[in-house]
């Protein structure tokens, strides 16, 4: 999995565990793909602290994920689910294809 997309799983699961500062500046470098001096002008701090800023919020994230394991787990969820909405596509009674393709879709929101 890319790095960037692995944070943006990270921040999915842990963000709310996180300081407003750091999920804002995680937020602003992995969703908005802003670089470092556009994150920190706007908060009157240098590139430097910005990056300082961003790996040890990474390394927050990481230690979350090692010990939770949450974002591995929900990636696992994410995967089987797809699956089983592949296999229900072949499934030739309509009705039934439609009530699970259903319980697919509320599955797919509680996550």
């Amino acid at each position: 999995m890319a790095k960037e997309l692995r944070f943006v799983m990270l921040l999915d699961c842990y963000g709310d565990l996180l300081t407003e500062h750091q999920r804002n500046v995680m937020e602003l470098y992995y969703c908005e793909d802003l670089s470092l001096a556009e994150i920190g002008n706007p908060l009157g701090i240098t590139r430097q602290a910005v990056l300082s800023l961003i790996k040890r919020t990474e390394n927050i994230l990481l230690n979350y994920e090692e010990k939770l394991g949450f974002a591995e787990r929900l990636s696992g969820i994410r995967a089987c689910i797809d699956r089983i909405r592949s296999g229900a596509d072949s499934i030739p009674d309509k009705k039934l294809r439609d009530n699970i393709t259903d319980e697919i879709d509320n599955i797919s929101k509680l996550l």
